[in-house]
């Protein structure tokens, strides 16, 4: 099947959107992580499980955010994800790439006048 150009777009980004928004909350797990960017990008972004785990794990392996299992009362388990001080960092360092490369396509977009 072929990828989207909204997946190609994201693929990117997904890491830094992780980051983004477990800081934000505090705290957070995969699946209100995957509603919470469907919500925001208003159903043009979505991320399947398949995905967004494995970032997860990947951003944890670094030890840009930490990962604690805790028990919901019905006894489901459930492992939530805060951001650490090096996630912070590199989260900030990422802001700043973005913007620096969105400033740079609008310079590109924007027309010429000459």
């Amino acid at each position: 099947m072929r990828e989207s150009r909204s997946e190609h777009m994201l693929r990117g980004s997904a890491e830094g959107l992780l980051l983004f928004l477990i800081e934000e909350k505090g705290q957070s797990y995969g699946y209100e992580i995957i509603r919470e960017i469907e919500r925001r990008s208003r159903g043009y972004l979505t991320f399947k499980e398949g995905t967004i785990y494995p970032a997860l794990h990947k951003l944890e392996n670094q030890g840009l955010i930490l990962g604690e299992w805790s028990e919901l009362p019905s006894g489901q388990q459930r492992r939530c994800y805060r951001i650490t001080e090096k996630g912070r960092k590199e989260l900030s360092e990422r802001i700043q790439a973005w913007e620096g490369f969105q400033n740079a396509l609008n310079l590109i977009y924007k027309p010429s006048n000459a």
